[in-house]
């Protein structure tokens, strides 16, 4: 079916239940942000790939909301269907909650799936419309009784992730969970999250692409811990594992039944945003709910010092691919085709010559010139596959599962003769780059405070980003982790040592280019004064950044110090590993300026 066929034969159904709305969000049971294809139901009622959205239909209009690092993406692939875009933070576009109040009626019935729909969600919602009788109807998938051909629920088997990198065995993590239930006073913590699970218990697996991850709940308790899988996933070694650190192995779909006879007047321990409302309903009534953000969020936003030391040792193997790729791109490009789609499949070729590679963090985004002003662009065989040409700039950016770590980097490459434009563009993003990653700052600063010194180049000649500027990054786990990131988007969550988390600035002008520089950080702590501790990024990451794109002219003293000083780290870190014309061409590649 088409797209418009789908929405028809959805309105059908929703006529037969009575549903005069219904949501299609972006969510699977566990409110991931990469999904298994399992659950990419708004994917398949509307055509749009992005990582983020949401559709609305109505029996006379369909809309998909999504944010600015999707915008001319929706346009793109929403093209020759019904469904509008409504574009998420721009004046004159309601949200979808604020749109289906002024919408609808009294004694009109909202419908979504419970069981992919988060709590949070729910309260925002009930919260919206609370001035109108507008019933809600939870129980149905309505897009599911649609897909005929809906691809099954993944069944990769869990591994341990050995305690030479986590650093830390689950039970010593559970205990750790225990202490801060017990400040919340909590006597339960019911966890729906998949990268908290793999994490609390050193568990990983392949049910999601990119994000290692094992389809399960989770339970602790003040004296117990349970994992809900499905359990033909558990092996005799993960099992011994889960049984060694205190954890119970019970069957994915019997989570429901332990939480329902969680015991009357107990604490339960949740985050909204991360338990689906199937779940949270079960919770009895009798019950004391208790929400915040995941206790193991917060715990393992901060890596321990033998995480940390295993991310730079990741860092290392993944530059070393990055520097061979750019060298065979370099020595390669007008002497054979070499497309975007292909270029992404050579790089991936070098990091799975690293040892300890597992697979991509992410889709690659290999990008050629305007397409790169698409933030989350994804070359295809059959729609778009430019073929890369010695002019213009070429996006990439990448990252790899290792299992010392999971990393994240992107360079934008100049193949050509670019204009006085581009170049000024790359030089601004340079200067971003440069401000934040270099800057000294006060400890108590948020992500939100500190973003503006990655704009402010930026800002001065009249040039903004629709997206953040940095996230958390996990340990061979998700590669966007909380719950520290940088961004406009107001926040409390304070930078602490050992947070690791991106440094990414771009310049994105649709129909022309983008250009986006990315470096990974720890925070660190640096000098201390009568004014206080002051802490500082040290970068993690190495692969020269293009020389050919700087007016070096635009640059201060200051801001070349900090490129010539990278760059000569780069060389040190990456060429011990290189084949002697690569190491030659590293050099020159990070010549001082």
């Amino acid at each position: 079916m088409k797209v418009n066929e789908k929405i028809n034969s959805l309105r059908k159904i929703m006529e037969e239940k009575g549903i005069k709305a219904y949501i299609i969000p972006t969510y699977d049971p566990h409110q991931s942000e990469y999904l298994a294809d399992h659950y990419k139901t708004r994917v398949w009622i509307s055509g749009f790939t992005g990582s983020a959205g949401t559709v609305v239909v109505t029996e006379d209009e369909a809309i998909l909301w999504t944010d600015g690092r999707y915008f001319i993406q929706g346009e793109n692939e929403l093209a020759g269907s019904e469904i509008q875009l409504f574009k998420m933070g721009i004046p004159g576009f309601p949200t979808y909650m604020e749109w289906l109040r002024d919408n609808l009626n009294d004694g009109d019935t909202i419908g979504f799936n419970g069981k992919i729909f988060p709590q949070s969600d729910v309260n925002k919602l009930e919260k919206e419309i609370r001035k109108k009788k507008i019933k809600f109807i939870d129980e149905f998938d309505l897009v599911g009784e649609l897909w005929a051909d809906r691809p099954s629920m993944p069944n990769s088997k869990a591994f341990v992730h050995d305690v030479k990198y986590t650093g830390k065995t689950a039970k010593e993590k559970i205990e750790e969970v225990r202490k801060e239930m017990e400040k919340k006073g909590a006597d339960y913590f019911l966890i729906g999250s998949l990268d908290d699970i793999a994490w609390v218990y050193n568990i990983r697996g392949r049910d999601v692409a990119c994000n290692p991850v094992v389809i399960s709940y989770a339970l602790i308790s003040k004296d117990k811990a349970w994992l809900f899988v499905d359990k033909d996933k558990v092996e005799d070694d993960v099992e011994s594992h889960l049984k060694e650190n205190g954890i119970e192995v019970d069957e994915y779909d019997k989570v429901i039944d332990y939480v329902k006879n969680i015991e009357k007047g107990s604490k339960v321990f949740i985050d909204p945003s991360r338990i689906n409302g199937w779940l949270y309903k079960g919770i009895p009534k009798e019950c004391e709910i208790i929400e915040g953000v995941n206790i193991t969020t917060e715990l393992k936003g901060i890596k321990n010092s033998t995480e940390i030391e295993n991310q730079k040792n990741a860092y290392i193997k993944d530059g070393v691919a990055l520097v061979k790729f750019l060298y065979w791109l370099d020595e390669n490009l007008g002497k054979i085709k070499i497309t975007e789609v292909s270029a992404a499949e050579k790089l991936e070729e070098f990091r799975k010559k690293q040892d300890g590679f597992i697979e991509p963090s992410f889709d690659t985004i290999a990008a050629y010139k305007e397409n790169a002003a698409m933030m989350h662009y994804k070359a295809e065989e059959e729609k778009s596959n430019y073929e890369l040409k010695k002019e213009k700039m070429f996006l990439v950016d990448s990252g790899g599962q290792y299992y010392d770590g999971t990393t994240d980097i992107t360079r934008t490459i100049v193949l050509g003769d670019i204009t006085e434009e581009e170049k000024r563009d790359f030089t601004l993003t340079l200067k971003g780059h440069i401000n934040l990653i270099n800057a000294r700052f006060l400890y108590g600063a948020t992500g939100s405070s500190l973003d503006v010194l990655a704009r402010y180049p930026l800002w001065q000649e009249g040039i903004d980003y629709k997206c953040g500027t940095g996230h958390g990054v996990g340990f061979l786990l998700n590669v966007h982790e909380g719950p520290h990131r940088i961004s406009t988007i107001p926040d409390k969550v304070k930078m602490e040592k050992g947070m690791v988390v991106t440094i990414e600035p771009g310049v994105y002008k649709a129909g022309k280019h983008g250009i986006r520089i990315e470096n990974v950080a720890v925070v660190a702590e640096d000098i201390e004064t009568d004014s206080g501790q002051f802490m500082k990024f040290e970068t993690i990451s190495y692969c020269p950044i293009d020389l050919d794109g700087i007016d070096v002219d635009m640059l201060t003293e200051e801001e070349r110090k900090w490129l010539n000083n990278y760059h000569k780290e780069v060389y040190e870190k990456i060429s011990p590993y290189l084949k002697d014309d690569e190491r030659e061409w590293l050099k020159k590649e990070t010549r001082s300026v």
